[in-house]
């Protein structure tokens, strides 16, 4: 898999210079997600490049404007348990969550994918991550993500494969399980595995893949891997301040922090359950005089599933401005985060300029704190607004 940033504008100068051809086309998938809706010329040149060489290739897995590469890949049923592949993007691990092996890769050692089907790869030493209990009302998997990254840094992984398990982690839903694997990314692991179940089955029945090997892939009992236990039963909402995810720390040690702009999108926070737990928060009210809200859902299904549930009228009428299902302000593309302003955001990263401007404060959070936090016009904790 690779976008319209990491792909084609890449490969197609070094497929040419070295006289190769593709591989397999139909392993490919291409997906336009990181420069659309194209608002300047330079934009427009990296769009038309991938399209003009998908077109030229006939690649038949091509998604234009349909949502996040990461989201709109298992939505169409592209990503399945025990299957090996290759991302060109950092939050590749999210494959991680359907039980295969998925990592993100360069440029360059994509382009050997591409030429080769082939990869070297090292296998990874393992570090479990269980987690006990259940998560009360409010609190998500960002939240565990945002806990085990403030314990164990932003290379705590370091080229480890990390595996999720617990009682926890079998409760989340789909959707929840791919934020939790995405940011196995932040802690510097290859890849954040979580064992297919039959949650797994009926989501990818929903996608039209109806034919599903269970590989148990898990750690045997006793196996020599590293394990860490949490209780998240006891896990309170998580924020990182800026201008990293390992900085952070429980909800109540920022409530005194004004905010000027609240954004609910990326992969790790504008999914379908991330939109309905932002609406469950701000049904029947509006976001704080001076805060700007802002929406990005991740992919165009879910947006059409939000809006056939009302959870969309409910974010609007709580005064989100809903902006294109693309990456848009997560990469830093699209202007929306305002210079100067202390934002809260649902997406994965808070470097300083990330999200477009070097000067505005970006603290990361859950789609329930976010969404409280745009209420109050100050950094919330979300069981304030569900008691």
């Amino acid at each position: 898999m690779f976008h319209d940033s990491s792909g084609p504008r890449r490969l197609k100068p070094m497929l040419e210079d070295l006289g190769a051809q593709v591989w397999d086309k139909s392993r490919i998938v291409l997906v336009l997600d990181h420069y659309v809706p194209a608002q300047d010329e330079d934009s427009r040149r990296i769009v038309r490049i991938a399209r003009d060489w998908a077109t030229e290739q006939k690649l038949p897995n091509v998604y234009d404007s349909e949502g996040i590469c990461h989201v709109v890949l298992p939505q169409k049923g592209h990503i399945r348990p025990s299957m090996f592949c290759v991302g060109g993007d950092s939050h590749s691990p999210t494959g991680g969550a359907f039980g295969a092996y998925m990592f993100g890769i360069g440029s360059t050692e994509m382009l050997g994918v591409v030429v080769t089907g082939e990869i070297w790869v090292r296998v990874p030493e393992t570090i479990r991550m269980q987690w006990d209990g259940r998560l009360p009302d409010g609190v998500t998997a960002k939240d565990m993500a945002l806990h085990m990254i403030a314990r164990f840094g932003m290379n705590g992984g370091k080229y480890q494969a990390i595996e999720f398990c617990g009682e926890a982690v079998r409760a989340l839903s789909m959707q929840e399980r791919m934020t939790l694997s995405n940011m196995s990314a932040e802690m510097g692991s290859q890849v954040g595995l979580i064992a297919a179940d039959e949650t797994t089955r009926e989501w990818l029945r929903g996608v039209g893949v109806n034919e599903v090997e269970i590989d148990q892939w898990q750690s045997d009992e006793g196996a020599e891997a590293a394990a860490h236990r949490f209780n998240a039963a006891e896990l309170a909402p998580q924020v990182a301040a800026p201008h990293s995810p390992a900085n952070t720390r429980p909800v109540d040690a920022y409530q005194d922090v004004a905010v000027q702009a609240a954004y609910i999108g990326a992969c790790t926070g504008a999914k379908l359950d991330d939109l309905r737990a932002a609406a469950k928060v701000l049904a029947g009210q509006r976001a704080a005089a001076g805060v700007r809200l802002m929406v990005a859902p991740a992919s165009v299904l879910d947006q059409q599933q939000a809006e056939a549930e009302g959870v969309m009228e409910v974010l609007r009428a709580a005064g989100a401005d809903v902006l294109p299902t693309a990456c848009g302000a997560c990469s830093g593309y699209g202007g929306s985060i305002p210079d100067d302003a202390n934002v809260i955001a649902t997406t994965a990263r808070n470097f300083k300029g990330r999200m477009g401007s070097t000067t505005a404060q970006v603290y990361l959070a859950s789609p329930y704190t976010v969404a409280a936090s745009a209420l109050r016009g100050r950094i919330t904790d979300p069981r304030e607004v569900l008691a």
